[in-house]
């Protein structure tokens, strides 16, 4: 299922990073922060801002248009289709489409799923519903409809 979802993930314009543990995981994303010249980070999450400092890359808590990328977790990854979704816990209240044109999103290998439904059975099953849920792909994905997407989308797997 993890090799399924790699492969639409990264068929669909996605780069996706495997990453063994959280040193590796903080080696890759200090390359990509070099590599695309990333100068504010839109980061709301407490653990990845840790990330963040240990680079000393500027960094917001707040979504504004001087962010050039955003760090974010995610609640599942689909395997079915190579989407990564989102919530209010990931993205805050902003919508998925003014997150800045680069993304990088961390996860845990544990947070693959084989669909759509079997992510929404996870959720049902938590105490607390999850608000403003979505789901984002890889630039090259047609699950977007017609518009075309120009977010580039970088995917650091953690082995749990």
């Amino acid at each position: 299922m993890d090799y399924k979802f790699a492969q639409l993930f990264s068929h669909s314009g996605g780069i996706f990073s495997y990453c063994v543990d959280e040193a590796e995981a903080l080696g890759i994303l200090n390359q990509i922060i070099k590599n695309e010249d990333l100068k504010s980070v839109f980061c709301c999450d407490e653990d990845l801002k840790n990330f963040l400092s240990v680079l000393n890359v500027p960094q917001s808590t707040e979504l504004t248009l001087n962010n050039d990328a955003a760090l974010i977790t995610c609640e599942y990854l689909i395997a079915h289709n190579g989407s990564i979704m989102l919530s209010y816990n990931n993205i805050l209240h902003y919508h998925s489409s003014r997150l800045p044109k680069k993304v990088i999103i961390m996860a845990n290998v544990s947070q693959i799923v084989p669909d759509l439904n079997m992510a929404m059975m996870k959720i049902k099953r938590r105490k607390t519903m999850l608000k403003n849920l979505t789901s984002i792909s890889g630039s090259q994905s047609k699950l977007g409809g017609t518009e075309a997407n120009h977010t580039k989308l970088f995917l650091l797997l953690l082995e749990d």
